[in-house]
């Protein structure tokens, strides 16, 4: 009992990560530092085409496992801050909580057809919401799935179904049916939020077809002050990118966070809502409950952990790198913003069908790295930045540090506390600041001095291939 009394003394919050390969729970102290972690597997996701989905069920089975498991290491009963993966989503039964659709993945593009029936309509969509029009969202999705089962949403109209993002569904079920709400973070990233107003969108509601009322209420992101029937206040919710940059990064606008996991994305806080470079994303990075805002620009990669994976990028050296005259685009399902083609990814500017794996893992990074640099450069021509945070699963490979600290201008650093999305949900719920917590500065490696020099060959090819396709159309 003694350790529990002093565990329940340091326990600022717990913190729960809704990702799409697993499910975390952690017990945030008050020194901003993480323990007690459990992380179970998400459900699989079963792949047919364009559909990405999953069980909701058992989604939400296993959040309630990982969260009962942390929560038996301690006698607290602190608040807890919630973070999920943007966008993924589903339809349910009001009465009984049954799900009347999987899980749908953010991953899914059944929404393609509602992108090409707006396409006219893409500039003002993109004015409201900060976004742009892609079929990862939800609206896309859900537009398509209403169209195709209009009995559907007859009974959202009436309220017999509902309809939101991960958060929406389990905070709804861990309060038995009280409350139907979403924080300002995720609404942001459904195509049907006013980024500037937060709240949803007459007109964007009306282009995709879907009745404004169906949609849950928008609260801000720190003042959710919601009890869970397991007795825990949920204080917090927020997208994870969001829970991860304000882990990092804070309010800081001089910093940009660089997050390499499963996909990766690139983030700077604008101030003063800065529209930033054109084609970046403007994202809601969370919403308080006194009216402060705050909005970042996004650069993102897709599926670079998938590109990697048949290859020994673990066995890659900064010293591999620029040993050869072929470059590579490294995102297998299409670039990412500020590009948005997914119609390029995957690419090689010449054969490499006499490469070693090894080889090919090098040129991958170097993809994975002339990308990134290129998102920090025009980040910082639209404002100076002063440093790059790298964080997540793939910066622990030493190579790709290496390679953006010799591409970027400005210090490179790897954050030492794993987990920033999980760690920022549960500092949002603590009401603590960041403290940026321990850095390693990456050295510039001397062993790929011709690096900076294939970035610049890389920039002129990959703007070329851009104007070709462009031309094709």
């Amino acid at each position: 009992m003694r350790a529990r009394r002093s565990e329940k003394a340091v326990t600022a919050a717990i913190a729960l990560d809704l990702g799409s390969t697993s499910i975390k729970a952690g017990l945030l102290r008050y020194d901003a530092t993480l323990g007690d972690i459990v992380s179970l597997p998400a459900p699989e996701i079963i792949v047919s085409g364009e559909y990405y989905e999953s069980d909701a069920l058992v989604y939400a089975a296993r959040a309630e496992q990982a969260l009962a498991q942390c929560l038996a290491q301690t006698d607290a009963r602190p608040p807890l801050g919630l973070c999920s993966q943007r966008s993924s989503f589903l339809i349910w039964e009001k009465s009984g909580g049954q799900p009347i659709t999987p899980l749908i993945s953010w991953q899914d593009t059944r929404g393609s057809a509602s992108c090409a029936a707006l396409r006219d309509a893409e500039a003002a969509i993109g004015e409201l919401s900060g976004l742009r029009l892609t079929p990862y969202y939800f609206a896309p999705k859900l537009r398509v799935l209403l169209l195709e089962h209009p009995s559907w949403r007859e009974r959202l109209e009436r309220g017999e179904y509902l309809v939101g993002t991960l958060d929406t569904f389990l905070i709804w079920r861990w309060t038995s049916g009280r409350h139907y709400v979403t924080d300002a973070s995720m609404a942001a990233r459904t195509l049907l939020m006013d980024i500037r107003q937060q709240h949803w969108s007459h007109g964007l509601c009306d282009l995709f077809g879907i009745p404004l009322h169906i949609l849950p209420q928008i609260k801000p992101s720190d003042a959710l002050a919601i009890r869970l029937d397991n007795g825990l206040m949920l204080q917090a919710s927020m997208a994870d990118q969001s829970a991860a940059f304000f882990a990092c990064a804070g309010t800081d606008s001089k910093t940009a966070l660089v997050n390499l996991g499963t996909g990766g994305f690139v983030m700077r806080d604008m101030a003063h809502d800065g529209q930033g470079p054109e084609g970046y994303l403007r994202t809601l990075l969370y919403s308080t409950e006194t009216g402060s805002t705050h909005i970042a620009i996004e650069g993102t990669l897709n599926s670079i952990a998938a590109a990697l994976a048949p290859f020994p990028a673990e066995e890659c050296r900064v010293e591999d790198m620029a040993t050869n005259d072929i470059l590579c685009l490294a995102e297998p399902s299409g670039l990412g913003a500020p590009y948005f083609r997914g119609n390029i990814g995957l690419r090689f500017s010449q054969s490499i069908e006499h490469l070693l794996p090894r080889q090919i893992a090098v040129l991958l990074l170097e993809g994975i790295v002339f990308r990134v640099a290129r998102i920090v450069e025009e980040f910082h021509q639209t404002s100076a930045l002063e440093r790059v945070y790298l964080s997540g699963g793939l910066s622990g490979l030493v190579c790709l540090q290496q390679g953006i600290a010799q591409c970027v201008t400005m210090g490179v650093y790897r954050l030492q506390q794993g987990e920033a999305s999980l760690l920022g949900a549960g500092m949002f719920a603590a009401g603590m600041r960041c403290t940026h917590n321990a850095v390693e500065a990456v050295a510039v490696s001397n062993g790929a001095r011709h690096l900076p020099e294939k970035y610049r060959r890389w920039k002129i090819w990959i703007d070329g291939l851009l104007a070709s396709v462009a031309n094709q159309k």
